[in-house]
């Protein structure tokens, strides 16, 4: 990914951010937050990755209503960025922050383990 289109991301995912705080009334959208927006090459087309507080169900939801809400939110996005052509959106759920939560659990888990491993050991030499 070139330097234009990285810059282009970013503006992109904070006017996404900002029509969804300020313009966007769907209340099935909920917690979400856009974490990332990758750029085709040619420019036209725009990964819109979004990471979703809540159950499978308010994830499902919020995701409808993104979809739902996609071409005016693409008409928002084209009206304040004044691009030659606006990319079409792709609305994508983040999973990462998830899966970064799950391995943190892993780590502290097995942490623990080694822990308490440790201090039967030094119980059993001290016999």
């Amino acid at each position: 990914m070139n330097n234009r289109s990285k810059r282009l991301g970013e503006l992109i995912k904070e006017e996404i951010c900002r029509i969804l705080r300020e313009k966007v009334s769907d209340p099935r959208i909920g917690f979400a937050s856009v974490t990332d927006v990758n750029l085709s090459p040619d420019l036209k087309t725009a990964k819109v990755f979004v990471s979703i507080y809540g159950t499978d169900l308010n994830k499902r939801e919020s995701m409808q209503g993104l979809l739902s809400a996609k071409g005016y939110i693409q008409g928002e996005l084209s009206r304040s960025l004044e691009l030659r052509y606006t990319p079409s959106l792709n609305f994508v759920q983040d999973k990462s922050i998830e899966r970064g939560g799950r391995v943190f659990a892993i780590m502290s888990k097995l942490e623990k383990e080694a822990a308490e491993s440790k201090r039967i050991s030094k119980k059993n030499k001290s016999k």
